[in-house]
Formats: C-alpha cells, structure tokens, sequence
C-alpha cells in the first residue's frame, strides 16, 4: 500500500507541475491577447484621425510618442533622394520585396526618415526599377512608426540596403541629421509622382487566436487532473481485485450486448 501511495503521489506531483506550465502558457496567451487587443484600438483611434505637425508627435529630442503610433502627419520640403536606402526582406505582393527609404527635409530643417513603398525584387535578387521621388518642394502625409531593431542573427546587408529600418544605423549611414525616433510610412505626395510604388494596406484587425490557445491551456490542465484520477482509480480497483476484496467483474457475452443493443433501439422506436 506504501508503494502504491508514494506512486499516486508521484503522479499528482506530475499533474501539478503540468498545470502550472499549463496556467503559464495560458496566462501568456492572455497577455499577447491584450497586447494585440491594445495595438488594434491604437490604429482604430489614428490611423484615419486628421493630419497633425511633426512637432504634434515627436518632441524635441526626436522621440515619437508611442500613443501616436499611425497618426498621419503633414510635413512640408523636399526629399534628400541622393539618400535613398532599401530595406530588403519584407513581405508585399507573396514575395521578399523592398523598400524604399528616404530622408525628408522639412521647411524647419528637421529631417525625417520616409518609407515611400515597395518595389519586387529581380531575378537577381536586387531590387526593381524604383521611380524617383517627386523634386522640389513636396507636401506629405505620413503615418508615423517607431523604429526597429537590428537583427539579432547579425545578419548584414549589400551596400545601399538594410536589414532592418534601425533609424540611429540610418542616420549613420546617410544622415546624421535624422529624427531617430520615429519615422513615416507615405500616405499621399502633392505633387503626385508619375509613377507610385507599392503601398501599405491598413493593419488586419483581427486579434488572432490567443484567446482560444489560452482557454485550451486551461482546459488541458484540468484534463492532467483527470487522467490522474482515472489511473489510480483504475489502479485501486485492480488492487482489490488482486487482494480478493472485490470480484473481478465478469466480461459480457455478445449475446449479452446484443439483446441490450435491441432494447436500446425498440426503447428509442417506441418513443
């Protein structure tokens, strides 16, 4: 009986640290589901809000106001085009496509760092002919975006190209100049180019499956409960059968379970 004890103790110590991963698993997927429930109302509340100045978004020192994230922005200069980078590697039209950075000067001087669209790659894996940006003095509507992170692989990129819009590796790379804090995705451009790269469609408002996942946690932890239960009753039951306490229950003849299955369904008939 001490065995048996210190085995069903062994298997509830198994089901409670189960449940425990389970409940952390569960209470992550709650937290992506708030997370991505926060990010959805973010763009529900900017994305099409009016136009605002840079200096609206952004303060002095550069830094975006995260409870601005995709608030269009109007900005008024010209395009520093002799700077343009591609970030490569990003997903548009089913295939790895690139886009097309670069830096604006607005009226005051600040310089702020525009992804202007996408163009395909080539067979070659380089990027496509990219239409140069309209010259002269251009009026803008932007939504603005934090920066990235550099990749943590360390994965480098060809001259002309990053791996990540990491807004401080720009600024060192083609203007030292640039707001590091945030940067704008093109909404509009007045006057409008002769030809328009590929833009950027609304953000999905789905929040995913997180909410499911989480409860499958939950439901998973109390199956581990379950399953417990049912071996050691079943264990205990097969003891006493072994010790003689409790006749072994007899198996059913077919016959048996036939006629039972007949009554079944006359009952079920007759309703």
């Amino acid at each position: 009986m001490r065995q048996r004890l210190l085995r069903w103790s062994g298997y509830l110590v198994v089901a409670i640290l189960f449940a425990i991963a389970c409940a952390f698993l569960s209470n992550w997927q709650f937290s992506r589901n708030d997370q991505k429930a926060t990010e959805i109302a973010l763009v529900e509340r900017n994305y099409d809000a009016k136009p605002v100045a840079l200096d609206d978004v952004v303060d002095a020192e550069g830094r975006l106001d995260a409870q601005r994230e995709w608030h269009p922005v109007q900005l008024r200069g010209e395009y520093l085009a002799d700077q343009q980078l591609y970030v490569r590697n990003r997903p548009h039209g089913g295939t790895s496509a690139f886009e097309v950075l670069v830096p604006f000067r607005q009226e005051d001087g600040r310089v702020l760092l525009i992804d202007r669209g996408w163009v395909p790659p080539r067979e070659d894996s380089s990027p496509a002919s990219t239409p140069a940006p309209p010259a002269g003095t251009v009026t803008v509507v932007v939504r603005m975006q934090p920066g990235e992170q550099l990749p943590t692989s360390g994965r480098s990129a060809p001259k002309g190209q990053v791996p990540t819009i990491s807004l401080p590796t720009i600024a060192d790379q083609v203007n030292p100049d640039l707001i590091t804090g945030g940067y704008g995705l093109l909404a509009s451009e007045k006057p409008a180019p002769s030809k328009a790269l590929g833009g950027f469609e609304k953000p999905a408002e789905d929040p995913g499956p997180h909410l499911s996942y989480a409860i499958q946690w939950i439901l998973f932890a109390v199956m581990g409960f379950i399953f417990i239960g049912y071996v050691i009753r079943t264990e205990r039951i097969k003891a006493k059968e072994e010790a003689g306490e409790r006749a072994p229950r007899p198996p059913r003849r077919r016959r048996d379970r036939d006629a039972d299955d007949e009554d079944a369904l006359l009952d079920a008939a007759s309703r």
